[in-house]
C-alpha cells in the first residue's frame, strides 16, 4: 500500500512541476535527495556497525547476559504463560534491551526469533485446546505491542539523522525522548494486561 502511496505523490509532483513550468527543478531535486539518501545510508551504515559491534562486545563479556537476568521478572510479569527456560525468554530479552539502547537494527534478529518461538508455543497451545493456530496469541499480540511503544534511552537513528541534516544539537532529543516512549511504553502494559484480562 506504501508504495502506491509513494507512487502517486511522485507522479502528482512530476505533473504539477511539468504543468508549472518547473521540471527541471524537479529533476534537480530528484538528483540531489538520490545524493543525499546514499551519504544518509553511508553514515547510517557506519553507525550501525558501530552500535551492533559493541553489542557484540557487551554479549561476549557477559553484560547481555546479566541485563537478561535481571529483566527476567519483568518478562514473567509481561508473559506469565511462557515456561521459565523457553528460548523465547531470551530473545525476548535480548530485543528489548536492544530497543532500549535505540538499536533498532540490532534487536529485529532477536525479534524475528522470539516471533518465530512464541508461535511454536502457540500450535503447542492450539494442539491442546483443537483450536486452529492462525490467531495470534496473547504473548505475540504483547511482544509486537512492546516494541511499537519500544522504551528508548538513546535514540540513535534520530541523532544520527540529525546530526546528518546539520542540527546544532543532535542530542536535544534524549529528554523529550525517553519521556515519550517511557509514556507509550507504561500506556503499552496497561493495555496488554487489560486486554489480556478481557480474554
Amino acid at each position: 500500500m506504501l508504495n502506491y502511496i509513494w507512487a502517486v505523490m511522485i507522479a502528482i509532483g512530476v505533473i504539477y512541476g511539468a504543468l508549472t513550468g518547473n521540471i527541471e527543478a524537479v529533476a534537480n531535486g530528484a538528483l540531489d535527495s538520490a545524493g543525499e539518501a546514499v551519504q544518509l545510508c553511508i553514515t547510517m551504515t557506519g553507525i550501525m556497525a558501530l552500535w551492533v559491534g559493541l553489542m557484540e562486545i557487551a554479549k561476549n563479556s557477559g553484560l547481555i547476559a546479566s541485563m537478561t537476568k535481571g529483566i527476567q521478572p519483568f518478562i514473567s510479569f509481561l508473559f506469565p504463560r511462557i515456561p521459565g527456560n523457553h528460548a523465547a525468554r531470551e530473545y525476548i530479552s535480548t530485543n528489548i534491551i536492544a530497543n532500549i539502547l535505540g538499536l533498532g537494527w540490532a534487536c529485529t534478529p532477536a525479534g524475528l526469533k522470539a516471533m518465530e518461538e512464541l508461535q511454536k508455543l502457540n500450535e503447542e497451545e492450539c494442539r491442546r485446546t483443537g483450536k486452529p493456530p492462525v490467531t495470534a496469541s496473547n504473548e505475540m499480540c504483547t511482544f509486537l505491542i512492546m516494541n511499537i511503544s519500544s522504551l528508548q534511552l538513546i535514540p540513535v537513528s534520530i541523532i544520527a539523522y540529525r546530526s546528518q541534516y546539520g542540527s546544532v544539537n543532535p542530542t536535544a532529543v534524549i529528554v523529550p525522548g525517553i519521556i515519550a516512549t517511557l509514556t507509550s511504553t507504561l500506556v503499552a502494559i496497561i493495555f496488554v494486561k487489560v486486554m489480556d484480562r478481557k480474554k
